[in-house]
Parts: C-alpha cells; sequence; structure tokens
C-alpha cells in the first residue's frame, strides 16, 4: 500500500518560496497501475522523486507498506529505495562499460543477496526479450532495448513500488510500444504498484487509474 496524505513541495529562491506540488494525497493498493500526465514544468517528475523517497516533501507525508522512509537515517533510507522501489527514467541511465547483465545486477552490489540474483537477472533479460544478449555493452543496443535493460534492472530487487518518468519519451512508436506492453505485462505478473508518468495520451489510457497534474494539483481524469 502507497499512502500519499497532503504532500507539498516547495523550494526558497531569491523571489520566495515556489511551491511545485501542493496538497497531494493519494491511496494505492498493491497491483495498481497509474499514470500522471500534465504539461511541462507542472511538477510530475517532482512528484515522484518524492514518491521515491529521491526527494523529502516540505509538508504531508509518504508511507510505503506503512514505512515513512523519510523518517530513516540516510543509510535506511538508501537501504529503503534499493530492496522497495523501481525506478526507470527517460534516460536509461545504464553504465557504458558494463554488460547487459551487470547492468541489470547493479542494484544487488548495495544489498544482501537474496538468492539467484544472476539467474533472476537472466530470466528478466529473457523475459524482455534480451535473453542472447546478456553479455552486449549498451553501445550495441537499440534504445527500445537499452529501456527494457533499464525495466529490468528497475525489477531485480523484486520492489514494491515501481516508478516509470517518461519511460517511452525518447522512443520511437514501435520500440515505445514494445516497452509499454511490457511495462503492463511485467506489472500483472508481479502486482506490484505501478506509476508511469508521461506525455502520451496514447500509453496514459492505457491504465486503469489517470491522473493529470495541474496548478500544483493531482486530479483523477
Amino acid at each position: 500500500m502507497l499512502e500519499v496524505e497532503n504532500v507539498s513541495k516547495e523550494y526558497s529562491t531569491p523571489a520566495g518560496p515556489l511551491r511545485i506540488v501542493s496538497d497531494v494525497s493519494l491511496s494505492l493498493p498493491g497491483g495498481s497501475a497509474v499514470s500522471i500526465m500534465g504539461p511541462s514544468g507542472s511538477g510530475k517528475s517532482t512528484l515522484l522523486y518524492l514518491l521515491g523517497a529521491l526527494e523529502p516533501p516540505s509538508s504531508g507525508t509518504i508511507k510505503l507498506s506503512g514505512q515513512d522512509p523519510f523518517l530513516l537515517n540516510p543509510k535506511q533510507l538508501a537501504a529503503f529505495r534499493n530492496q522497495q522501489i523501481g525506478f526507470v527514467f527517460q534516460d536509461h541511465c545504464l553504465l557504458p562499460q558494463c554488460s547487459v547483465i551487470e547492468n541489470v545486477l547493479t542494484p544487488t552490489l548495495v544489498s544482501t543477496p537474496n538468492g539467484d540474483t544472476p539467474g533472476r537477472a537472466a530470466e528478466l533479460l529473457k523475459h524482455v526479450g534480451l535473453g542472447e544478449r546478456l553479455d552486449h555493452r549498451p553501445a550495441q543496443l537499440s534504445g527500445g532495448e537499452k529501456q527494457r535493460v533499464a525495466l529490468a534492472r528497475a525489477l531485480i530487487m523484486k520492489p514494491k513500488l515501481l516508478l516509470c518518468d517518461e519511460p517511452t519519451g525518447n522512443l520511437d512508436q514501435k520500440s515505445a510500444q514494445v516497452v509499454a506492453d511490457l511495462l503492463l505485462d511485467v506489472h500483472r505478473e508481479s502486482q506490484t504498484i505501478l506509476i508511469v508518468v508521461t506525455h502520451s495520451s496514447e500509453l496514459a489510457a492505457r491504465f486503469g487509474q489517470r491522473f493529470e497534474l495541474k496548478n500544483q494539483h493531482l486530479e483523477r481524469v
């Protein structure tokens, strides 16, 4: 369960406080799939960073499975993000010097191994259609393939919350369709809480719950 209650975020500027997100409340049980749209600069990415415990809210509370990550010390917070939350960004953020399977395994390097993580990484890559590309480097992959590696990496720790920031934004239509299909397919199997921020109305329409962030507020569509 993801519980967001009256969350706001503002930054200090020379002209005074600048509020980006205001009084957002949301309650999502496991298995929820949500899309969030909004114009550029509306605060969508900021909201995602708040939900992913990358930035603290200025006010309000965020809890995942009953735990408020912002009450943890820095070491505990890093472990919480690593173990509970998966991220897929518009830029895949792969390490160019590492192979495909090494990129998928990077989140396990700072965590106690849970079972056969290399085997799980290989299975995830097979699931996203890259079972024959384990030893390839990112430079040998297309944009869509890189994003599929990023998806496998986000799932390696079996997160309870999967956050995607414009996961198809840099892809051509065909690759975007493949990545969107995989996102929803993986979500159905894993029953994570999936939240996708997107500019694509076509992608957003595929989600059971749709929201729009405008004028600092999150509104159900």
